[in-house]
């Protein structure tokens, strides 16, 4: 009977905090920027060349892959996934970085439960709603819905 290899989870020294950030572990986060007064909750993974910025909540059971950046005062609810392989090629990119692509989140964005993210953009203003899969960018703040999420509403900005 063999043994099996155990990966350290936690908190790797090359993260760059903030003032004020809060996590609750477990949590797995290496390689990315966590701005002032962040808050993480449990069971969340945060991957290298992310940005979280200012006074953002994510909330337990949340996977942010590299190359997300999400803006200051956002909500990313419980068992949100991004996502930054598209299977261009049929398939996993298998280690090839160069097939993923960004995702860029904007500022005052309300991220739904258990909804998925592809690599597009998403400006200021927007609320995803629970469980919607968003596969393209976002350029006109409001609400969005559905699979694939579409606007159901405008919103007003309140700064």
């Amino acid at each position: 009977m063999t043994s099996p290899s155990f990966k350290y989870i936690g908190i790797r020294e090359d993260v760059e905090f903030g003032k004020d950030v809060v996590l609750v572990e477990p949590v797995n986060i290496y390689g990315c920027n966590i701005s002032d007064s962040v808050f993480i909750g449990p069971f969340v993974e945060i991957q290298k060349d992310v940005r979280i910025g200012a006074r953002t909540k994510i909330q337990s059971h949340t996977f942010i892959c590299e190359l997300v950046s999400i803006g200051a005062d956002c909500f990313v609810g419980h068992g949100v996934m991004f996502v930054n392989d598209l299977f261009s090629n049929g398939g996993p990119a298998r280690g090839d970085k160069t097939l993923w692509k960004s995702t860029i989140i904007g500022n005052h964005v309300s991220i739904g439960s258990n909804a998925t993210i592809l690599p597009v953009e998403i400006c200021d203003y927007v609320v995803i709603g629970a469980g919607s899969v968003v596969t393209k960018s976002i350029t006109s703040s409001g609400i969005y819905a559905g699979n694939p999420a579409v606007k159901i509403k405008d919103i007003e900005q309140n700064g």
